[in-house]
Formats: structure tokens, C-alpha cells, sequence
């Protein structure tokens, strides 16, 4: 059984703010019905259900401004942060959307974690491009360059020098014989 509710604010993966709604009994009374974020749909909720399209129609063209401005903010910017790394340069933790999100609020540009499209967190140094989805399907994307905070030199491998001689080769038997001796 579900509860038939109505939205008062936009509610992910169930539905915008106006529109009606069935949706599991626990979520209805635990969390939507206390926040204020529904109502239980009757005759007389219906009535308010064009009121609140009507307010909703005029937020969501508000709301994709906003999100254009955003991402033509974004768009016009690069972005850089440093992290730590050991001494192979190899990061120490990751960048998440956690991470991403508050780096972006440094920078001026608020977003919620809900809008980043990052399905893994970042673990590699360098430049890398993180897809957003801003309010009403907006979709935007960052480039973010992830520097490490201190110079990095690469190590290179010394080539193995193997010296083939008699000698060489009778020297570790002799070591196992003195050793057996002991």
C-alpha cells in the first residue's frame, strides 16, 4: 500500500513541487510529512495543487537562470588544488564530491552534493573533468587540475648489470658450504 501525497517542495526521485505522488508509508510518515515536504492528498489538497504548479513554473525558470549563470561561471574558469603526496607522488586519501563541492564554495559557486557526477573519488594527480548536474537538467561540467604539494621527481630504475664469471658463480657455493659448516 502507498500513501497518495502532495509535494510541497521538490522531493528527488519522487517528484517537483504541485505534483501528486505515491510513495512508501514509512517515508511518507517519517520523513515527509514531519519536514513539511508533503501532504496527504484529498479533495480538498487537489484544489491547492494548481496553486502550487503555478509557484513551481515560476521557480523552475528562476531556478534553470540561476543554474545557467552557474555553469557559465564555471565554464569561463579553471580550477586547481593541491594535496598532499608522498614521495612517488602517489596522493594520500582521494577527492570526492565532498571535497569538490567545498573547493567550489571557496571559489564562490555554490552547489549542493547532489548535482556532482563523480561515480568514483579522484586518485590521480593531474587534470580532471568532473560532470555537474545543476537545477532544472542544467548540466555543466568542471575541469579541476589536482597538483601535488611538493616537487615530485620520478625515480628511475637502474638497469640490473648481471656479471656472468666463473668466479661469480662459484663464490655463493662456497658461502653455503662455509654456512652448512657452522
Amino acid at each position: 500500500m502507498k500513501y497518495h501525497v502532495l509535494l510541497l517542495e521538490d522531493v528527488t526521485n519522487h517528484g517537483r513541487k504541485g505534483e501528486l505522488a505515491y510513495v512508501a508509508p514509512g517515508f511518507a510518515r517519517n520523513y515527509l510529512l514531519p519536514h513539511a515536504k508533503a501532504i496527504l492528498a484529498t479533495y480538498a489538497t487537489v484544489k491547492t495543487q494548481e496553486k502550487l504548479k503555478k509557484e513551481r513554473e515560476a521557480q523552475a525558470i528562476i531556478d534553470k537562470k540561476e543554474s545557467e549563470k552557474t555553469a557559465a561561471i564555471i565554464k569561463e574558469k579553471s580550477f586547481s588544488t593541491i594535496v598532499k603526496v608522498d614521495s612517488d607522488g602517489h596522493m594520500y586519501g582521494s577527492v570526492t564530491v565532498k571535497d569538490l563541492v567545498e573547493f567550489l564554495f571557496n571559489e564562490g559557486i555554490k552547489i549542493e552534493k547532489k548535482h556532482v557526477l563523480l561515480p568514483l573519488p579522484i586518485k590521480t594527480l593531474g587534470t580532471h573533468t568532473v560532470n555537474l548536474r545543476l537545477p532544472e537538467e542544467v548540466l555543466a561540467t568542471v575541469s579541476i587540475e589536482i597538483k601535488p604539494d611538493r616537487l615530485v621527481e620520478k625515480k628511475k630504475k637502474a638497469p640490473k648489470v648481471e656479471a656472468v664469471s666463473e668466479d661469480a658463480e662459484e663464490a655463493p657455493a662456497q658461502e653455503t658450504k662455509e654456512g652448512e659448516s657452522e
